[in-house]
């Protein structure tokens, strides 16, 4: 069996707002730290069957890439719950949630006519 470790340093200001955030992990292919501007974890505790979660983003986060950050993780989120449900027609209403919201959020561009 291997072992794999992500790591996360977070750097916050006297408010605790992220003021950086990194990143690194063994098997990521890229060697050193890499800096983001938002993460979201999200741990299942099987004790609790609850989710916990860790979401955080610094200053520097844009609202547009903060719009375009959610869009994406909706529409991964369809492809992961198919992956690990093989329910199509659940994975289909996420993916048209992810959409819906990328359309509402203005992230498409609208055809020229």
């Amino acid at each position: 069996m291997k072992k794999s470790a992500i790591h996360f340093d977070i750097t916050v200001d006297n408010d605790f707002i992220p003021h950086t955030i990194e990143w690194q992990a063994t098997d990521s292919g890229v060697e050193g730290k890499k800096n983001c501007h938002a993460t979201l974890l999200s741990l299942w505790d099987p004790a609790e069957k609850a989710t916990l979660r860790i979401d955080l983003w610094t200053k520097d986060m844009l609202v547009d890439d903060m719009k375009r950050f959610f869009y994406e993780n909706f529409a991964t989120m369809a492809d992961t719950y198919m992956r690990a449900t093989n329910d199509a027609e659940l994975s289909k209403m996420i993916r048209d949630f992810a959409k819906e919201f990328g359309d509402k959020a203005g992230l498409f561009a609208k055809p020229k006519s």
